[in-house]
């Protein structure tokens, strides 16, 4: 018999095996189940336990897979965490948002950089983003620097403007661009990824030290939520390599006690680049060697278009606010073909945001591009968000043999505005399409993409079921799925998405001891009430990284 190290008895364990097996209590050794038993506490003698077992009664609460979020951005959430908060409805017009970086701006000297996250232009009274004249107006000295809480576009001030060597005569970036008011004159607005790197670049980086700390405390409310394992998708996408560098610290380190996805930015992997010369294979083992076995290489990531609430998703049909606007494609496709043929040659999965329909079928058409060039078995690429996919995407992506992640919370976030400003209620009714994309068979998962929404596995859940929007409306009720088909694209399917369903995703004999303990059975609960289920507990290889209540423990 194998010494237990740990023994969770009386407990509701939802297995999410392929049967979706109950039990009642599991034991582990070193890390790794080795016995499920349907009784509430097995025998003494079917395994050999002792005083120095931990052991843990649940008294009738559930044990779940821990959740698998496979598409958010630690880091930058961490970084966040320390900036102005400019998100609403804690801010309900320009005047606070200004008040709060000014309020930052006492606190720091004059050189240094004043930033803030999570501004809603939509949700803003004066329906609009702020601009460099109003940031000038409370901050002139330092340089701000503002972020849209899609993260795909930002606000400046003149002060940065200049650090940066922005004047009139800046030409837009390919990709993106830069605002203008009436008389032609730059308002400080950054539309996009490659406007916005225009600025970010000039921001001093935080010391690695820093940003591992950062990573450190990040790490603790992921945990609180029930996440085991996670995805980072855009390492390198606002400081380049450090980011890398952090990550793989923190994880050498212990400070981060996650384990780690890191889908690596597309731009480190061109020639002439950090990682110009890798292979898949060689970054991964790197990954892994630095990490000391708790992270590992996802893919390269790219972007084909931005956001709909921007008016940049790149759709096949105009926006219903603006007929004249469909949005726009960020690479061009014979180049972006070539792109990606390349990253497949090195082995690369590749994986790329799409929320546009228009931009979806373009990411489809370099994915069969590079696969009829140099065809690969069981590659699962990747395309990210799909929030107005088509019936005839999700059955190309079945054929391609490509996985999707849904940015579910959106439906809640934005469902309403979606319906009545930008998408129209015929389109905004099939956002998110999870019902076709299940009867498709097709492999995919939910995500939060925190720091645009909260990071909370229960919550995607919620919403994928129930459809619900801010304002109470349910938004395609024919898209919902089941609790229990929302339960495993957080469990078992990001496990197979991220080629770790061997080890981990459900809980079974020889799989890794990664549990997340709730309070209530979310097959149970009335659906409307998943979301508030409290997450009494976090587990990763056996060991009891976060608790809400120590005397759980005995």
């Amino acid at each position: 018999m194998v010494h237990v190290d740990l023994l969770i008895t009386n407990a509701n364990v939802l297995t999410l095996d392929k049967k979706s097996r109950i039990g009642g209590s599991v034991a582990v050794s070193n890390g790794i189940i080795i016995g499920i038993w349907t009784e509430l506490e097995p025998s003494r003698a079917s395994i050999e336990y002792s005083n120095r077992t931990q052991v843990i009664n649940l008294k009738g609460a559930t044990l779940l897979p821990g959740f698998i979020d496979t598409h958010n951005h630690l880091l930058m959430y961490s970084q966040f965490r320390k900036q102005a908060n400019c998100s609403s409805p804690l801010n309900q017009n320009i005047e606070d948002i200004q008040a709060r970086i000014l309020s930052m701006a006492n606190q720091t000297e004059k050189e240094n950089w004043i930033l803030g996250f999570g501004y809603d232009d939509t949700l803003l009274k004066e329906q609009r983003h702020p601009t460099r004249a109003e940031l000038d107006a409370v901050v002139p000295e330092h340089p701000v620097f503002i972020r849209h809480v899609s993260a795909h576009f930002g606000v400046v001030n003149s002060a940065a403007l200049k650090i940066a060597g922005i004047d009139e005569t800046v030409l837009d970036p390919p990709g993106g661009h830069l605002g203008r008011d009436r008389s032609g004159r730059l308002n400080g607005i950054l539309y996009e990824l490659p406007a916005m790197n225009l600025v970010e670049t000039k921001i001093p980086a935080p010391s690695l030290d820093l940003l591992v700390s950062l990573l450190s405390e990040g790490s603790k409310d992921y945990l609180e939520k029930g996440i085991t394992t996670n995805t980072d998708a855009g390492v390198g996408l606002n400081m380049g390599i450090v980011e890398l560098e952090a990550h793989l610290q923190a994880m050498a380190e212990r400070k981060n006690p996650l384990r780690m996805q890191l889908m690596v930015m597309h731009n480190l992997l061109r020639e002439g680049n950090e990682l110009g010369k890798y292979t898949a294979s060689e970054l991964n083992m790197e990954i892994i060697e630095k990490s000391y076995g708790r992270a590992r290489l996802d893919s390269a990531k790219l972007f084909q278009d931005g956001s709909i609430q921007g008016l940049t998703a790149a759709l096949r049909h105009t926006y219903h606010c603006n007929p004249k606007v469909s949005g726009e494609l960020i690479h061009d496709q014979k180049e972006f073909n070539e792109e990606v043929l390349d990253l497949n040659k090195r082995g690369f999965r590749i994986t790329t945001h799409g929320n546009g329909d228009r931009a979806i079928g373009s990411i489809l058409d370099a994915y069969e591009f590079a696969l009829k060039k140099n065809p690969r078995e069981d590659h699962r690429y990747r395309i990210e968000h799909l929030q107005t996919v088509t019936k005839y995407d999700l059955e190309r992506m079945k054929k391609l043999g490509v996985a999707g992640s849904f940015f579910i919370n959106h439906v809640y976030y934005w469902g309403d505005r979606h319906k009545k400003m930008f998408l129209g209620p015929e389109r905004a009714n099939v956002m998110n399409p999870l019902r076709d994309a299940l009867q498709n068979n097709l492999l995919f998962t939910l995500h939060s993409d925190c720091p645009v929404t909260p990071i909370s596995p229960l919550f995607s859940v919620w919403a994928a079921v129930n459809r619900i929007t801010m304002g109470g409306e349910v938004l395609g009720a024919e898209q919902g799925i089941d609790v229990e088909s929302a339960l495993r694209s957080m469990t078992i399917w990001g496990a197979e998405l991220n080629f770790d369903e061997k080890d981990t995703g459900s809980i079974e004999i020889g799989k890794k001891a990664d549990f997340v303990i709730l309070s209530e059975d979310p097959l149970k609960v009335d659906p409307l009430e998943i979301k508030d289920i409290p997450v009494l507990a976090t587990i990763v290889d056996g060991q009891v990284v976060y608790q809400k209540d120590w005397s759980l423990i005995c």
